[in-house]
């Protein structure tokens, strides 16, 4: 049937939200095909991919290597004659990869090799057009203007009579550049690539934008993000398409890798108007200029989102699958000491590789209570993980009469008999050692550097004390949801928490209650709050002082920690970057 004048073109698209590997080129390629297959098999029209899944997200230094350039050019090349050869060549396909401006001339800041975070659309066989981001972030965990160039383009595709654009990431959350040029384009359509890591409650924060710029385009908008983990960072998909009125006609789950196949009715492409573009040009390339025959669209239920506690476990559980399975390792190890932050550390660990892979260690020495010990003893019986006792105390004895320490040498040397006990196995067994800390220890510095901070990752290290009772708490209530055996010992969670370095040890001794703590932490780490306005916003000047004192002068343990999930707005790290060496100290006026 010929198409009926006066209708809206259709198309079917596919948002493929994917688990790239960074550095892993042919397996994402490989990955790539696949979903376009899948995609295809269901219709789809028009298949995207998110920012840089040929590469992986972020590159870091690799964007600089030529070697790893030239990898990722010749990879889109190779997937672009792969997708005709494998009868997908009347699909359009856009994917993210690295690229070079071979235009660009040396110039003083610039990338060596002018490397791009680019994209390309890909039609019967080869690059129907690409283009390079053009607002590159530089803020938090980002570092683009060290790696690439900007771009000034706005790509523009004809594709069954609509028209399409195509941006990158920050393009969406910058005002001004390709996402503004859209309305004066007059697309259909806009499509963004994105590599957006994870942060609690950033999927209103990401809706809200999509809604406004959908808007502001005049245009409805397709959004869809990588999902997995990449060392510290978290992907949580969260793929969706807004209309331009804001309403929201689909959304992938969170955290799961997903093909969203949506049908979209969309304005006929016409003439662009006449609407200043600033310093972005418009490109345009003509696929196909007939619309499609009409069809019969199937409305698409939008599932409901996690809530907070279910979310950043999801975000924790998937940062520990990814770093465990991306690196090679097929075993955890811990100490499980008793205690809300190991026991925590193990339900995520079992949930995120399973019980039979995960190892428990007891290491009791002579200050441990007998809670301590039945309830690690309990932790492993309600999850099913390997677990085992080392006492500690011989090899402390051991230490002791070849040192003769005392106070607080002598308590951080159990720590790190603990320490040398889990590496040790690790070694021996070829598993990952998990540190247990979280982020209030960590901020205070109340952790043994060499004793609990050993390890390769640490699951809880963005992860507040208030915040690792609630989501045990949530644990527990989801398994019994399910029917289930709650996987930390309820003991664990309502007892002090103590470290049992000496006789009746609390946390309590030398840090204030955790509530007051965190609330603290957050508005210096977090907000960058001073000593002065921590005063005014109603903490005690003594307790400002000391806590603020002794997070500067953790810095140096924090340098040296494991890499950690970040589930936050600021992360130690990347995030958080303060000199060791350091005379700034925050003060109360006088």
């Amino acid at each position: 049937m010929p198409p009926t004048l006066n209708r809206m073109p259709q198309l079917r698209l596919a948002l493929c939200q994917v688990n790239a590997t960074v550095g892993a080129i042919a397996d994402n390629t490989d990955l790539v095909l696949a979903r376009a297959r899948e995609a295809a098999a269901a219709g789809a029209r028009l298949v995207a991919f998110p920012e840089m899944v040929l590469t992986g997200y972020p590159v870091e230094d690799l964007a600089l290597r030529r070697s790893f350039q030239r990898a990722s050019r010749e990879a889109l090349d190779g997937l672009a004659q792969r997708l005709l050869d494998d009868g997908l060549g009347e699909v359009a396909v856009v994917v993210g990869y690295l690229d070079i401006d071979e235009r660009a001339r040396p110039k003083l800041g610039r990338p060596a090799g002018s490397p791009e975070n680019a994209l390309a659309v890909l039609h019967g066989g080869r690059v129907a057009i690409r283009s390079a981001k053009h607002h590159l972030p530089n803020y938090g965990v980002f570092d683009e203007y060290r790696y690439f160039v900007p771009g000034n383009v706005l790509p523009v595709v004809r594709l069954h009579g609509v028209d399409i654009a195509f941006a990158i990431c920050e393009d969406l959350w910058q005002d001004g550049g390709p996402v503004a040029a859209a309305r004066g384009a007059n697309v259909g359509l806009l499509v963004v690539l994105n590599g957006s890591p994870y942060e609690l409650n950033k999927d209103d924060t990401r809706l809200e934008l999509c809604a406004r710029r959908a808007a502001e385009a005049g245009a409805t908008l397709a959004y869809v993000n990588l999902v997995g983990g990449q060392d510290e960072l978290v992907f949580d998909g969260d793929s969706l398409v807004v209309s331009p009125t804001g309403q929201t006609l689909a959304r992938a789950p969170q955290f799961e890798e997903a093909v969203l196949v949506v049908d979209v009715d969309l304005p006929a492409a016409g003439d662009p108007v006449d609407l200043d573009a600033g310093d972005v040009t418009v490109e345009r390339v003509v696929i196909s200029a007939d619309p499609l025959p009409a069809w019969e669209v199937d409305e698409i239920a939008v599932g409901p989102r996690l809530a907070s506690e279910a979310e950043v476990y999801a975000a924790l559980v998937t940062g520990l699958r990814d770093y465990v399975r991306k690196n090679g390792f097929r075993s955890v190890i811990l100490g499980l000491s008793g205690g809300i932050d190991s026991a925590l550390v193990a339900a995520i660990a079992c949930d995120a590789i399973g019980a039979a892979n995960v190892h428990g260690v007891s290491m009791p020495s002579a200050y441990s209570s007998d809670h301590s010990r039945s309830d690690a003893d309990d932790l492993a019986a309600r999850t099913g993980c390997q677990f085992r006792t080392v006492p500690i105390a011989p090899m402390v004895d051991a230490f002791q009469d070849a040192l003769k320490l005392s106070g607080l040498a002598e308590e951080n040397l159990q720590a790190r008999v603990r320490g040398v006990t889990l590496m040790g196995l690790s070694n021996a067994e070829g598993h990952l050692v998990l540190a247990t800390g979280n982020k209030s220890e960590l901020a205070a510095g109340y952790s043994t550097i060499y004793g609990d901070a050993v390890g390769g990752y640490a699951p809880l290290k963005d992860v507040p004390k208030t915040m690792v009772w609630k989501l045990s708490e949530w644990r527990n209530a989801e398994a019994e949801r399910r029917g289930e055996t709650p996987p930390i010992p309820p003991n664990s969670i309502t007892k002090p928490p103590s470290a049992e370095l000496r006789p009746g040890q609390l946390d309590s001794d030398s840090l204030p209650d955790y509530a007051v703590l965190d609330d603290l932490l957050d508005d210096y780490i977090e907000q960058d709050a001073s000593a002065a306005d921590l005063v005014a916003a109603g903490f005690d000047q003594e307790l400002v002082e000391k806590i603020l004192r002794l997070v500067d002068i953790a810095e140096y343990k924090r340098r040296q920690y494991p890499p950690g999930t970040k589930i936050s707005l600021r992360a130690f790290g990347r995030d958080r970057r303060l000199p060791i060496t350091n005379g700034w100290r925050e003060r109360v006026p006088e």
